[in-house]
């Protein structure tokens, strides 16, 4: 059996609360991807283009950078990582985590909240930052997602 890692960023909760009930329902271990520098509320305002999160979204080799590394990705097999949908994609600091490892014979499961928009772009955005690793589709969610139905898609991923 393998292990799993549920890997996620937050700007506002949503994602935590759905990457929360995703492992519980897999029984993975859960980390938390924090910016260096959190994003102050003035920093996520989107319709501001002077914003630091438009401002890296808007520039594909941003790589903000992350408070912490998990000191036992090697453990792990399976990294599912979560994260709000920006601009259609994963938010860059998405791609500085994965960069951050050596992702060899991994497997990674991209999942995100979002209000309204679906996947987008994302795997074709992330595939760059998976080397070595396969990326499987990834799946937009809900922040009321439940643990039967992250499990039961979970159970149809085939792993």
């Amino acid at each position: 059996m393998s292990k799993k890692l549920v890997a996620y960023f937050s700007a506002s909760g949503v994602t935590a609360k759905v990457a929360e009930t995703l492992a519980e329902a897999i029984g993975a271990d859960i980390f938390e991807i924090e910016p260096k520098v959190p994003y102050t509320e003035a920093d996520l305002n989107w319709m501001n283009k002077k914003a630091r999160s438009t401002i890296e979204m808007s520039d594909p080799a941003s790589r903000p950078e992350i408070a912490v590394k998990r000191d036992n990705m090697k453990d792990y097999d399976t990294i599912f990582v979560g994260f709000p949908i920006w601009w259609y994609v994963a938010p860059t600091i998405i791609n500085t985590f994965l960069e951050s490892y050596d992702l060899t014979g991994k497997t990674i499961i991209p999942f995100a909240t979002s209000g309204g928009s679906d996947i987008g772009k994302t795997n074709e955005r992330l595939a760059p930052s998976c080397k070595g690793a396969k990326l499987m589709d990834g799946k937009v969610f809900k922040g009321n997602v439940g643990h039967q139905e992250l499990a039961a898609w979970v159970d149809g991923l085939g792993l």
